[in-house]
């Protein structure tokens, strides 16, 4: 039977009505608050195949039980922001979107309290919003629900900072009104036991702007689906991400940008690096999955989208799996394309730098270092930028790059 507290569905993710199964195409997904709406994943599945099941902790089949509760402190701008913990019973949930697969609507069903972060209209925050979500501690499970709101004409940074150990699953809703803009960066900087999975919903008004950074580092598994739609006309979609994968880490990223209004913009790029165990244990094995879906509806004419991945493999037993797909429903478009590369240092950038004076280990690090540049110096938020730095460097350490 179903949950009588789950919410009714409301507007649809799609043309197809919720809980209507044979999608014509990415966009059609089925979704659903219910859990056992939904059948238990298989390896066999495309959307799973690259998924490690012995790593997920029941969290796909439902045999992870809620333990303890994640720790969640909003910190930063205040004036103009509101802050509530609410049920499930309330209206707004699912304003960003439904859960598409059983993982995220098992989130839904389990969690204990929502967040809801709200910027009020015409707000301008001179400050950024931090949220500081701490996991449940190594053994437990814990499930979470985030909602950051802005409405019409405000402008927020907002920080998504997890930490901590245990076993997490989430979503998380992006509501940008008309004219709004939101920069949200969540930095997935988990211990080495936690297991991560989360579905981002990201929502576009009518003209407006969405820059979202996805920052992975720590973790055992953490598997990251962003889905976008336009309600309107007019939105404009940066996705940026950056990982690093060192020996026994797998992170996944799974995007899909649905273009199904007309007139609209995104822009992609994720950039990875890898060092596996050089033992050749293949259970410690670096492995990094990008998938990355962009579908331009026959609505959506005046489209423009591209969609960018590079991994830099920097030892031996480390794999990086890299798929963009674009499908295209209408040729009225100002244009669509992506790219995708997965290899070792380049030769001859390193001669280069050798050439003129520069040691080999340095000359290393100042290649990675240009590597993930062009995300890091896209984050506004100075202390965050530095401690990127940092943290990439000490994964240079451990490479002894």
């Amino acid at each position: 039977m179903a949950d009588p507290t789950l919410p009714v569905a409301s507007t649809p993710v799609a043309p197809a009505d919720r809980g209507e199964a044979g999608p014509v195409n990415k966009g059609e997904m089925f979704t659903s608050f219910d859990v056992d709406a939904f059948e238990v994943p298989s390896p066999r599945e495309e959307v799973w195949r690259f998924t490690p099941f012995r790593r997920l902790r029941g969290l796909h089949d439902g045999s992870a039980q809620r333990t303890a509760d994640p720790t969640i402190v909003v910190s930063g701008s205040t004036d103009g922001v509101t802050v509530e913990t609410v049920g499930r019973d309330d209206a707004r949930l699912g304003d960003g979107g439904v859960p598409f697969d059983r993982v995220a609507a098992q989130a839904y069903s389990s969690f204990s309290d929502a967040t809801v972060v709200t910027v009020a209209r015409e707000v301008e925050l001179a400050e950024p919003v931090v949220i500081d979500l701490t996991g449940p501690g190594a053994g437990e499970v814990a499930f979470g629900h985030i909602q950051i709101r802005l409405e019409q004409f405000a402008r927020a940074v907002v920080v998504l900072d997890q930490k901590g150990g245990g076993t997490y699953a989430e979503n998380v809703e992006f509501v940008v009104g008309d004219s709004a803009a939101l920069t949200v960066v969540n930095v997935h900087d988990w211990d080495d036991d936690a297991v991560h999975v989360a579905a981002h919903h990201i929502r576009v008004g009518r003209d407006a702007v969405v820059r979202h950074f996805a920052i992975s580092l720590g973790g055992n598994l953490v598997r990251l689906c962003p889905v976008v739609h336009y309600d309107a006309p007019g939105g404009d979609v940066e996705l940026w991400g950056l990982y690093f994968a060192d020996a026994g880490q797998h992170l996944e990223q799974r995007l899909l940008v649905d273009h199904s209004q007309p007139n609209c913009r995104s822009n992609v790029v994720y950039k990875g690096a890898l060092q596996g165990d050089l033992s050749g244990d293949r259970s410690r094995e670096a492995h990094t999955v990008w998938i990355g879906d962009v579908l331009i509806r026959p609505a959506a004419e005046g489209t423009d989208t591209f969609e960018l991945n590079r991994n830099l493999v920097l030892t031996d037993n480390a794999r990086a799996d890299s798929v963009p797909n674009l499908e295209i429903e209408t040729g009225e478009i100002v244009g669509a394309g992506h790219a995708s590369a997965t290899g070792r240092f380049d030769d001859e950038q390193l001669f280069y730098l050798q050439a003129r004076g520069i040691p080999e280990d340095l000359a290393r690090r100042l290649v990675i270092r240009g590597f993930f540049r062009e995300i890091i110096a896209k984050i506004s938020v100075p202390d965050l930028r530095e401690r990127l730095e940092a943290a990439i460097e000490s994964e240079l350490e451990l490479a002894g790059a």
